[in-house]
């Protein structure tokens, strides 16, 4: 059986708070993972963390995507190309995007500790910028 919001909320707006939610508990378990030193663990949380946040800006402006290169290609058509977001974040979530195909699919691939504590960090700045276009 479907789960359906109260009469009183919007259905978009729940599904938006929800990825938001998805994308900060995922930069908790990435953080998690990086003090315990799994750091691939981390960067594919890293990734997850950006990508919920970006599901949720392209979901605000009335978009959604089945796959995650679609998500790629509409956050450098819709919002970079647009100026809505600056380039760099566009290049950030390629990176993160590549970093974390490698670390689920290539063998033998290891991070290294500053390399993942600054996508941590970028990933921090990247949530906080995909906030900032939902308000």
């Amino acid at each position: 059986m479907k789960s359906t919001p109260p009469d009183d909320q919007d259905p978009k707006k729940t599904l938006i708070a929800y990825w938001i939610e998805k994308a900060q508990e995922s930069l908790e378990s990435a953080k998690s993972e990086y003090a315990s030193g799994i750091l691939s663990f981390a960067v594919n949380r890293v990734y997850y963390a950006c990508f919920y946040a970006l599901s949720a800006v392209l979901r605000h402006r009335d978009k959604a995507f089945k796959r995650h290169k679609g998500l790629r290609s509409a956050l450098h058509r819709d919002l970079v190309k647009a100026g809505i977001v600056e380039e760099r974040w566009g290049r950030f979530f390629d990176e993160v995007f590549e970093s974390r195909q490698r670390g689920d699919y290539k063998p033998m691939v290891a991070f290294q500790l500053d390399q993942v504590k600054e996508l941590l960090e970028q990933a921090e700045k990247f949530l906080k910028e995909m906030q900032s276009l939902i308000k």
